[in-house]
């Protein structure tokens, strides 16, 4: 019987009890881990682990991707840069080029910087509607 380790159930259970606000932070936060891992391993000269992990850049990637809703316009623009970022992963898988995993790690800084901005706004406005309640 395999002994349970308790950071793996931390783990489960902060994604468990998170918001889908709080997910789609940890699925960028995620992406941004396996595009450093990726560059590191491109910097090693490591092939396998560096396709391994823009592949796992990439799944993230897909995942925000069907999650938009393409009913609001500024989904349908996210959608597009999505679509690029995963364009230039397999560009920079192929060419074991660092310098765009670079720029995509820059434009999931970004989306990320946004989105945490965005859920600390919500916040703040539940909270401010929580105590006039």
């Amino acid at each position: 019987m395999a002994m349970n380790n308790p950071y793996a159930a931390y783990q489960q259970n902060s994604v468990t009890t998170a918001t889908p606000g709080e997910v789609t932070l940890m699925l960028y936060n995620g992406c941004l881990k396996f595009i450093k891992q990726a560059t590191l391993a491109i910097n090693d000269n490591n092939i396998q682990d560096k396709n391994t992990n823009i592949q796992k850049a990439q799944k993230i990637i897909r995942e925000l991707m069907i999650t938009l809703n393409m009913d609001i316009e500024v989904s349908q623009n996210m959608s597009v840069m999505y679509d690029y970022m995963n364009h230039r992963l397999t560009e920079a898988n192929v060419k074991n080029d660092a310098s765009i995993l670079k720029e995509v790690e820059g434009l999931v800084v970004e989306f990320r910087d946004t989105w945490k901005q965005v859920i600390q706004m919500n916040r703040q406005q539940q909270h401010r509607q929580g105590g006039q309640a």
